[in-house]
């Protein structure tokens, strides 16, 4: 859908406006002090019924450090065995990879994401970049959900992938560094797969409590099914409706939809964005190749963002509010 050059106005949007507070809505007590300071709160049931945990900080003591599995550097390919696939439509499956040593974490910061590698039979190697979907304090595992796409090799290997086969992975790759609070008001706009990167920003500010940035979501795909995550991130609204909001927009809806329809506009973003001159904001883009250059021009290379164009430059933001993973 975001092949073509120009996107279509999006309709009128049924979605309520919300306003912001500081705080989250009453969802479930916070820990005695003292005792652990990750508490789970776990959303997304897969197969086996083992959900996604979003863990909370506390300031009442200090995880113990786990080892990791990605550490960088010159540490080379980690090869992770294929333990368990959930299908989440008709071409989107969630794929859990298994660490050797159960107590360990990914290693992965936030923002960051791993490379990914296969040797195809006769030909030269694929690489590509994936942001996993599971909580980077999550031991024993980590977690992608993939889409495949007709001309996508890794997507397709990934895809015909069985439990106990084996994926080379590689990382982590630094992206943007988050602290609490950097700014208070971020916005994140996305297409098809380029949520992930969204995801693992957004609940990484929603399960710290010391957090209190204002987040704004605005994600286009071609269907309903195509909506990857949405549970999570119903999860999050419900939890916090003072401080985040999502805007979904589809090329083609259902008769019931009472979402955005067509393309992320112009005028949309317009509405639902804050405005340029608003102090500390921060703008995100992820989606494909015809996103970027619609909303905010394409980057030139991972170490180099390029120049801001597209609606975003229309609607008068300047380069150092704009981030594209």
């Amino acid at each position: 859908m975001f092949a073509r050059q120009a996107f279509r106005t999006a309709q009128p949007l049924r979605q309520a406006f919300r306003k912001y507070s500081a705080e989250a809505a009453p969802k479930a007590p916070e820990p005695p002090k003292g005792k652990s300071s990750l508490t789970p709160i776990y959303v997304a049931v897969g197969l086996t019924g083992a959900g996604i945990g979003l863990y909370r900080y506390s300031s009442g003591s200090t995880p113990a450090e786990r080892p990791k599995v990605f550490v960088g550097g010159d540490q080379g390919w980690v090869d992770l065995k294929l333990a368990n696939v959930e299908v989440l439509s008709h071409n989107t499956k969630r794929l859990r990879f298994e660490f050797e040593d159960k107590e360990a974490v990914s290693g992965l910061h936030v923002a960051s994401a791993l490379l990914t590698k296969f040797n195809p039979e006769g030909g030269k190697a694929v690489i590509r970049p994936y942001t996993p979907v599971s909580d980077e304090a999550q031991p024993g595992y980590l977690e992608l959900v993939v889409k495949a796409y007709p001309n996508g090799p890794m997507s397709q290997h990934i895809h015909s992938m069985n439990t106990e086969q084996r994926l080379a992975f590689k990382g982590p790759l630094p992206k943007y560094p988050w602290e609490a609070n950097k700014h208070d008001h971020i916005c994140l706009i996305a297409g098809g797969t380029g949520i992930t990167p969204m995801y693992q920003l957004a609940r990484e500010i929603f399960k710290n409590p010391e957090d209190k940035t204002k987040v704004t979501l605005v994600f286009g795909n071609v269907k309903e099914e195509d909506i990857l995550l949405k549970k999570e991130f119903e999860e999050l609204e419900n939890t916090y409706p003072r401080r985040f909001r999502a805007f979904y927009v589809l090329d083609n809806p259902p008769k019931e939809w009472t979402g955005g329809k067509g393309y992320i506009s112009k005028e949309l973003l317009k509405t639902v964005l804050p405005e340029p001159k608003e102090e500390n904001i921060k703008l995100f883009v992820c989606g494909p190749p015809g996103m970027y250059k619609a909303i905010s021009g394409p980057k030139v290379s991972p170490k180099d963002q390029g120049e801001l164009s597209g609606i975003l430059q229309e609607l008068g933001y300047n380069k150092d509010q704009v981030y594209k993973f």
